[in-house]
């Protein structure tokens, strides 16, 4: 756990890593690194992070695909 990132953070930091499928997985992340999950939620954020884990794994298939 980084203490100077809040559990938003590092879920928006997760979703832009490409290495999560979903929001499910950026819970349990969180929740094994040791940040509190219940942040996550809400529909505006939803449609945020999920756009964001959309991005980063078109990004990573594009370039893997090259």
């Amino acid at each position: 756990m980084d203490h100077n990132l809040t559990s938003l953070e590092r879920a928006f930091q997760l979703a832009k890593s490409g290495q999560v499928a979903g929001l499910d997985d950026i819970r349990a992340v969180l929740k094994r690194e040791g940040y509190s999950a219940d942040q996550v939620q809400g529909r505006q954020l939803a449609r945020q992070l999920k756009e964001l884990i959309k991005a980063a794994r078109s990004a990573a298939n594009g370039a893997s695909g090259a």
